[in-house]
């Protein structure tokens, strides 16, 4: 952690946290843009291209209608907590990129001022993104209770639920890269990566952490607290306006801060790809590392759009049976056998060959769980039922539950 935190003048994190909020709201028009021409593609349409060049004003637009809409506050609102729920969910978003590391030390143009491109550090950073992100669930559930709506109620505890279940997994996730970085830095778990991003050797962990952060963020085909089909529109179904935009843009900014800190903790962060640093020595230097980090964060943007394009919502009993019952039992497994086989290494009684061949069991072994068929508990086979003829009556008439046919 470099020596520069906290002790940097105060013109410098200024500029730093304008920036990172600029970012992060450019950064949204340009997903909402980006999202709308991926599935656009995937289901042959055209999508926006008229606002602009390639249609990249459309989402810009789209904030300007927002915020000259008629605001609209229901009768049966708690008026205080109405308002407040959506400034609660989006502040919190912002925060978490206090700690992000965006590149190396660099020079800022014009002065003679050396800097490190984040805002800044902390010995448990990981632990600071996941306390304040956590804090954003309280704008969701605050909002779905205080609209006076049923839907909107319904919607808020999904949430609640939600966040708390696969939180869990994502937390557990974190522990195994702890263990190899020894630290819970970011920017020190981006130094420790200089060798090899540790979603080679923690692939499990990776991808638990891919699968929670598309739950944390009530994305497709996870976006049960906003399921339009059976709550109307979930925990926002009462607002409008402005209000709406703040959840719209902090939905997106939490998409952006989980992609990068996959980014952060698997991908080697601000680093070049492999091969890149080889060939070239700048690479990891000056303004570059911005670049590769990036690209890293809009390559998980695109598959969030990808999963959205692409799944159906899944059942809420089924995807809280998942968290609970697959992801979670699977993390802690897979923590003790990470802390098994790092010891096994420092005592030199396993060899990387050996380690390789134990993986491919491992995984072979794990797929193969999957085409096990699920054993139902007896009795819950529906007993037959006599078949229906429409027409005994003499004309066609629909099947009634529960009743014969003709009476």
């Amino acid at each position: 952690m470099s020596e520069l935190f906290g002790n940097e003048p105060f013109w410098v994190v200024a500029l730093k946290a304008v920036l990172i909020f600029v970012f992060l709201v450019v950064f949204t028009l340009f997903n909402i843009w980006f999202e709308r021409r991926v599935v656009a593609r995937m289901q042959h349409r055209i999508g926006p291209n008229v606002h602009g060049p390639f249609g990249l004003l459309q989402s810009l637009a789209d904030g300007v209608k927002l915020a000259l809409k008629e605001d609209i506050v229901v009768k049966a609102a708690d008026k205080v907590v109405y308002i407040a729920a959506p400034i609660l969910a989006t502040i919190p978003a912002f925060l978490a990129w206090a700690v992000i590391p965006f590149g190396p030390e660099v020079q800022i143009p014009f002065t003679d001022t050396v800097t490190p491109l984040q805002l800044t550090d902390l010995p448990v950073a990981v632990l600071y993104i996941l306390a304040v992100t956590s804090i954003g669930v309280y704008g969701i559930v605050l909002a779905g209770w205080s609209s006076g709506s049923t839907y909107a109620l319904l919607g808020g505890m999904r949430s609640s639920a939600q966040m708390i279940s696969y939180e869990v997994a994502m937390g557990l996730s974190f522990v195994a890269v702890f263990m190899y970085a020894g630290s819970m830095s970011t920017s020190e778990i981006v130094a420790a990566q200089a060798d090899t991003w540790y979603f080679l050797p923690l692939f499990p962990s990776f991808v638990i952490y891919v699968i929670a952060m598309v739950g944390e963020t009530n994305r497709a085909p996870f976006d049960l607290p906003e399921a339009e089909g059976e709550l109307v529109g979930g925990f926002h179904t009462e607002y409008s306006s402005l209000k709406f935009a703040l959840f719209f843009l902090a939905e997106y900014v939490n998409m952006v801060t989980v992609s990068a800190l996959a980014t952060t903790l698997f991908l080697g962060g601000w680093r070049a790809p492999f091969g890149i640093a080889q060939i070239w020595e700048g690479a990891n230097s000056g303004y570059w590392p911005v670049l590769w980090f990036f690209g890293k964060t809009l390559g998980f943007i695109f598959l969030f759009i990808w999963l959205r394009g692409t799944l159906p919502r899944m059942r809420y009993d089924q995807f809280m049976s998942f968290g609970w019952k697959a992801l979670i039992p699977f993390s802690l497994a897979w923590i003790v056998a990470v802390a098994f086989i790092r010891k096994l290494k420092q005592d030199d009684l396993l060899d990387q060959q050996t380690l390789i061949l134990a993986a491919i069991v491992a995984g072979v072994l794990f797929l193969a769980t999957f085409l096990i068929p699920e054993r139902k508990p007896p009795g819950t086979t529906p007993p037959e039922e006599p078949e229906f003829d429409a027409f005994a009556d003499g004309y066609p008439v629909p099947p009634m539950q529960n009743k014969e046919a003709g009476r």
